[in-house]
């Protein structure tokens, strides 16, 4: 089953949320299972602010939506184990006396999308956190906007196990024990054909004795520094 979502872009002031969610609901509401709040950042409020969480948490109920949010940055790993701890109340679920009412939580985000690649390697971790929580894991930016095909280890590496540069690039985020969803960012057929090849690369990877090796390799030899990464990033020309 694949997962259609929507980015959304939310403001933290309640009326202007539900104003929002009242268009997307008229205009894509059918077609839509996730809904995704775009960018979160320790800035924007949307880690703390609870009456957002609470509205969120009431279309889920009432829509049948589930949450996520994507993050960008050094601190991504941050931001998800932050996003990990938000609870939202469900209806109260009452025994015998009033004394011993109790307020059932969940978690509020359903799944996360965060950059990570054969360069930007430092949310591993926590995205393991991520998915051991039941959270499912989209990737973006897989290939680092094209820089990780530059790479001649990768090159190296895809040689030996005869493959495409890109492919590889993208059979390694696969292959992580986070079991992810990788967005692929191609523009043309003959790049989705080679992009998909990604799947076989991947099973290469994780089942063989030299596809490990060549997994373990390529993850240790191009990891970049987190900070390093995103400084060259926003260096970058966009079209």
């Amino acid at each position: 089953n694949t997962i259609s979502y929507i980015p959304i872009y939310i403001t933290i002031h309640n009326q202007n949320f539900m104003k929002q969610v009242q268009e997307t609901d008229s205009h894509i509401g059918p077609y839509l299972n996730l809904y995704q709040v775009h960018s979160a950042t320790f800035d924007s409020g949307i880690l703390t602010n609870t009456q957002v969480h609470e509205a969120l948490h009431k279309c889920r109920v009432e829509k049948g939506w589930k949450l996520g949010l994507s993050m960008s940055g050094p601190n991504q790993d941050e931001i998800i184990r932050e996003a990990l701890k938000i609870n939202v109340g469900d209806e109260q679920s009452t025994t015998a006396t009033p004394s011993t009412t109790k307020q059932k939580h969940t978690r509020l985000f359903d799944s996360v999308q965060c950059t990570y690649n054969i360069l930007e390697q430092r949310p591993s971790l926590a995205l393991m956190e991520a998915h051991n929580a039941g959270m499912d894991i989209i990737i973006k930016e897989g290939l680092a906007n094209g820089r990780a095909l530059l790479y001649p280890k990768l090159a190296e590496m895809a040689r030996r196990v005869g493959c495409s540069t890109d492919a590889l690039a993208l059979g390694a985020i696969l292959a992580q024990p986070f079991q992810p969803r990788v967005l692929s960012g191609a523009v043309t057929k003959e790049q989705l054909r080679s992009n998909l090849d990604a799947l076989s690369v991947a099973e290469k990877l994780m089942g063989t004795e030299e596809g490990k090796e060549v997994l373990k390799e390529l993850m240790d030899e191009c990891k970049m520094e987190s900070e390093e990464y995103w400084k060259e990033r926003s260096a970058l020309k966009w079209n």
